[in-house]
């Protein structure tokens, strides 16, 4: 088969839905295979037996648990092309191909299971260009792979169970020979495509992409130039129904941390797929995986994630609208318009504007939408009307949509639509990098010996890990020593003392913060503005953020139904103050050594 050039294959018609992502390829006329060229001029090249066995393989993988739900959800997105008895599985990126080579054992033993022989296994990446023009049908679609956009089917096809992703950017009907049919990025499903002559021009790749690129995660991810309608930096933003879109003052509107990019972002094994799956989301809004859906515990970095997705897309694209927003502050602003407006005021409609005349939304911990139904009724039409007018979503949580008992079904299983990809906590070697990173932008040239200590000490979340470093250097600072192992084991010992203590509650916090400074917990969430209450309020908000998994709007809540920006700014500025007042250095250290104790005394 190796020394055949050049193959030349034609196909019957089938009615099979699975048959429909198949036939793109077969558009393309030309997919590049290990050591030689199919010419598919017709349709798929997959036989009805053979596409069979591979949803039943596909099932068996499954079934197996080997293999992680982000890995599962890669492999379901190969196409399978059967040739001369040997399986080529066809993926959209080298990075996918990684993935499915990586899980080539379990995939052969479910082969060998339902073919019952040994199948040839052949990996190879699509590097055609044309398979983005692909139609689709505004229907709930199947999973999209970084280089193609695929036909869908509708959820009652979808493999192992599970729903399909969704990527619906271009309206049913028969291949645009010339790309002018294919929306612009921006447009909605159903509108009429803006005439053209011929197909739009592959917008050049931005600095910024083209240093993404280096990273050993992305230089195999699309650019937003590849897909037809992409725009670039200096023209004009995305297109709506109404027209093109006045560029506005991006993160003015769009809430990002500036601190979040993936320039600051430390990959390891824990975080890679993570990443890669982001920067691909970055670089093709709502062509990519969409919605995108990220969960791990608390602290791990998800929210950094979600801002530099922001960041990103608007350093490729100039005008694209990006909203970040918590699930919390989703409510209390939902809750804000029900209680405050009426029909005539227009306040409701000004909540939709905000959430759904978007392009990206990205929502921070959405497990905390569970039980409120209202509000869960709202999320549920804005993300219906953003998904199928083809704007991308992105979701964080601390579990997978199946584990998130308080939403309903028709949202969980809208959230697995798109790709799962799990955070884990980082393992020692990128504890050490993270820590390092940080180092490094605080000007820090810190011994090898102080990071691993640190890093083998706190091993769950990054949160905390930078905190611990943020004191050592603090203590090093106020008193004029160099930074050392000895040091850092003096600073520390109260914090990484006994990890298996009682759980730490915002409860505990304000108790313990009132007692040292002999105020009431009402006085932590007055409005009193005193420098001794404003100080001792500031404190407990760092050490609420440092020690507990509660989001920022929940923190503020706490402390007297305070905005989540209030949080953000004590804990920026106590991080400061303890690097430049030795008395807030003391009194953070006090009281997190009397919190702990209390903790880890009997109730």
């Amino acid at each position: 088969m190796m020394g055949r050039p050049v193959k030349t294959v034609r196909f019957a018609r089938s009615t099979d839905p699975c048959h429909h992502r198949r036939s793109v390829l077969a558009d393309t006329g030309q997919v590049v295979l290990t050591g030689f060229i199919i010419h598919a001029d017709q349709e798929s090249v997959v036989p009805d037996a053979a596409n069979t066995k591979w949803l039943s393989a596909l099932e068996v993988l499954s079934s197996s648990g080997e293999l992680g739900q982000g890995k599962m959800s890669m492999i379901r997105m190969t196409h399978l092309i059967d040739v001369d008895g040997t399986l080529v599985l066809v993926v959209g990126s080298a990075f996918a191909k990684d993935i499915v080579e990586q899980a080539r054992g379990p995939i052969g033993a479910a082969v060998t299971q339902v073919w019952g022989r040994p199948m040839p296994i052949e990996v190879t990446v699509d590097t055609s260009s044309e398979v983005s023009r692909a139609p689709m049908p505004p229907v709930a679609p199947e999973p999209v792979n970084l280089a193609t956009v695929s036909p869908s089917h509708s959820p009652s096809h979808s493999l192992s169970g599970s729903s399909p992703v969704s990527a619906p950017l271009a309206p049913a009907g028969p291949a645009p020979t010339d790309g002018s049919a294919v929306p612009a990025y921006g447009q909605s499903i159903g509108e009429p495509p803006a005439h053209s002559a011929s197909a739009p021009s592959p917008a050049p790749r931005s600095q910024a992409s083209a240093a993404s690129a280096s990273s050993p995660t992305s230089g195999s991810l699309p650019a937003m130039s590849g897909f037809p309608g992409a725009y670039s930096p200096g023209t004009a933003g995305p297109q709506s129904a109404s027209g093109l879109l006045t560029p506005t003052a991006a993160n003015d509107v769009s809430q990002l941390n500036p601190r979040y990019t993936f320039d600051t972002y430390v990959t390891g094994s824990s975080n890679r797929f993570a990443h890669a799956t982001a920067l691909a989301v970055a670089e093709a809004p709502a062509r990519a995986y969409n919605p995108l859906f990220i969960y791990g515990g608390s602290g791990l970095g998800k929210t950094h994630l979600l801002h530099a997705i922001g960041h990103y897309s608007q350093t490729l694209n100039p005008g694209i609208r990006v909203k970040y927003v918590n699930s919390e502050v989703f409510v209390s602003d939902f809750i804000a318009c029900v209680r405050d407006g009426n029909q005539d005021d227009g306040r409701m409609e000004g909540f939709k504007r905000r959430y759904r005349e978007v392009d990206i939304l990205l929502v921070d911990d959405i497990q905390f939408l569970q039980g409120k139904e209202s509000t869960l009724e709202e999320f549920f039409h804005t993300f219906n009307s953003l998904h199928s007018s083809g704007k991308q979503v992105v979701l964080t949580s601390d579990q997978p949509p199946k584990a998130l008992g308080g939403l309903d079904e028709r949202l969980r299983s809208r959230f697995e639509w798109g790709l799962l990809a799990d955070v884990q906590p980082p393992d020692l070697e990128t504890r050490i990098a993270i820590l390092s990173r940080k180092g490094t932008a605080e000007g820090l040239d810190l011994p090898f010996d102080v990071l691993e200590y640190i890093a083998s000490r706190i091993t769950t979340n990054i949160r905390e890990l930078e905190g611990a470093l943020i004191r050592v250097t603090a203590f090093a600072s106020l008193n004029k020593q160099p930074v050392d192992q000895t040091l850092a084991e003096m600073v520390l010992k109260d914090i990484i003392s006994d990890p298996e203590g009682q759980e730490i509650t915002t409860s505990l916090i304000m108790g313990q913060t009132a007692d040292y400074f002999g105020i009431t917990i009402d006085d932590l969430c007055s409005a009193n503005r005193s420098r001794t209450m404003v100080s001792a309020r500031h404190i407990a908000m760092y050490l609420c953020r440092e020690l507990t998994d509660l989001s920022l709007p929940k923190i503020g809540r706490e402390f007297g139904g305070r905005d989540h920006t209030t949080v953000m700014s004590a804990d920026k500025k106590i991080r400061t103050l303890m690097a430049e007042r030795r008395s807030t250095f003391n009194q953070v250290t006090e009281l997190t050594s009397r919190i702990k104790q209390a903790a880890q005394s009997p109730a």
